[in-house]
């Protein structure tokens, strides 16, 4: 009765918020106790249940509405602690108590997302409460190991028509998210990035950086993927893009991570900096970067594939005049892997390749080799190639074995064809040819070991699934 009284009554209700948000988001940041020692948790779900009655009075809107941001994360984080803390024997005895007198639902988590849903339905958020339920974001919300995503997803939700209250919501989860507290912080950290845009960093830019950066480094593979997705947005911004700047060696290591969308993440980063007019890339890092993208080429996710390649083209445009020499190996490598996805089935790849590998022998003045490529004249590229690398012709042929496993047609009959020029020029060169042979043997197929003793000591392991094609290939040439 004392608390619908006080809702009723907004100057007491506007008071009193302040007060009863305090009280919930103190557990477990701080010791709080009542007078006689009572824990601070169940301090705590007391102050939520208070406000879940207040929240059913329809006088208290306007009140309610000058401190919905703040309630709201003070919500956010009763559930999230209520979800992944074990009750202490004394909150499961005041929630006892609790349930019986006001019939509520069974777990303490559960009421702390009902008394969202009643805020959310003061505040007009009908569609949004909908929307999680159809897409059954409230049940996320009550498991530890699913709450981070469905933090996204409500937060994605809210965005769409909240804007206003989302930047207002993120300063709160900024302050939050600024306390070191590991163990609770991924759920609202998955909020934070979805409202991100919603920020205004030439405030707050200091704080944003410094926790993308502290879970950047994070070992948890979720923290750095949201961390790397809230750089992506950060760095769309010229004032952070150039903060951004001081994680390059952590964003490089990333590249070579084993998941997929950590990679494209880290990429959509590296290429969002390079957008920013004033930026360059420095001597140090060119080179690295450009190391970094050459695998990637090669990877089994085509946006990861036409992301290196734009940016394996834009690190030579941008780079500052002092990495351009570092540069020149690592663009000498990447020769023969431009000119085989030049025939990826998959077209933007053998677009992305072909233009980047028209700027790379702009960048190594080969006019001949860029000819050529502007002719789409590749078989004759590859000759010419070789012809001008006759002493790299073992390591060019060595750089074009793994090909032969591509599961595209197309790349594997473009590297047999090179193998077999590149074995012409290996004739002769029996120490060279064995070097190869023996990086690439495994065993010979079962019948095959009469062919490949007459062909020489040199052939007689090749790898099993492959043995035709190199077969096929060096009988061109060096045979």
């Amino acid at each position: 009765m004392m608390w619908r009284t006080i809702g009723s009554l907004g100057p007491a209700v506007e008071k009193v918020l302040p007060t009863l948000i305090y009280v919930m988001q103190c557990w477990p940041l701080c010791r709080v106790f009542t007078s006689d020692g009572a824990y601070k948790e169940v301090f705590a779900l007391a102050a939520t249940l208070a406000v879940w009655v207040i929240v059913q009075v329809p006088e208290c809107h306007e009140a309610m509405s000058l401190y919905s941001s703040h309630l709201f994360v003070a919500l956010l984080f009763h559930v999230v602690i209520t979800t992944q803390q074990t009750p202490p024997e004394e909150l499961a005895n005041f929630w006892r108590a609790c349930r019986e007198e006001h019939r509520l639902p069974s777990d303490p988590n559960r009421f702390a997302v009902q008394a969202l849903k009643s805020l959310l339905f003061q505040l007009r958020c009908d569609n949004e409460v909908m929307a999680m339920e159809r897409k059954h974001g409230w049940d996320g919300l009550l498991c530890a190991q699913t709450q981070h995503y469905a933090m996204g997803l409500l937060a994605r939700e809210m965005r769409r028509v909240l804007i206003p209250l989302c930047s207002h919501i993120a300063l709160h989860l900024l302050q939050l998210l600024s306390i070191h507290e590991p163990r609770w912080d991924l759920p609202f950290l998955a909020f934070f990035v979805e409202v991100l845009e919603c920020l205004d960093f030439t405030k707050c830019g200091d704080s944003v950086h410094e926790i993308a950066s502290r879970h950047l480094q994070s070992e948890c593979r979720e923290r750095r993927r949201l961390a790397l997705r809230g750089l992506v947005v950060l760095s769309k911004d010229p004032l952070m893009a150039r903060r951004i700047c001081s994680l390059s060696q952590n964003l490089l290591e990333l590249l070579g991570d084993a998941e997929g969308d950590v990679v494209f993440l880290t990429l959509r980063v590296f290429t969002n900096l390079l957008q920013n007019k004033n930026i360059l890339v420095s001597s140090r890092t060119a080179p690295k970067l450009a190391e970094a993208l050459l695998p990637l080429f090669d990877h089994d996710n085509g946006h990861v594939e036409v992301l290196s390649l734009d940016l394996f083209f834009k690190v030579m445009q941008l780079s500052a005049d002092e990495a351009k020499k570092p540069l020149e190996k690592i663009l000498s490598q990447s020769l023969l892997p431009l000119f085989l996805h030049c025939h990826d089935e998959n077209r933007r790849v053998a677009k992305a390749s072909r233009e980047t590998l028209l700027r790379v022998t702009d960048f190594l003045k080969r006019r001949n080799l860029k000819q050529l490529v502007k002719k789409e004249q590749l078989l004759t590229f590859a000759k010419c190639l070789l012809q001008e690398n006759r002493s790299r012709a073992a390591e060019l042929l060595r750089q074009a074995l793994p090909y032969l496993e591509s599961p595209q047609e197309p790349l594997r009959e473009a590297a047999i064809r090179f193998i077999g020029m590149a074995g012409q020029h290996l004739r002769g060169q029996q120490e060279e040819l064995q070097l190869m042979c023996n990086e690439a043997a495994r065993s010979v197929p079962q019948g095959m070991e009469d062919a490949a003793s007459s062909v020489g000591p040199q052939l007689a392991a090749l790898p099993e699934h492959r043995w035709e094609l190199i077969w096929e290939a060096l009988s061109a040439g060096a045979i």
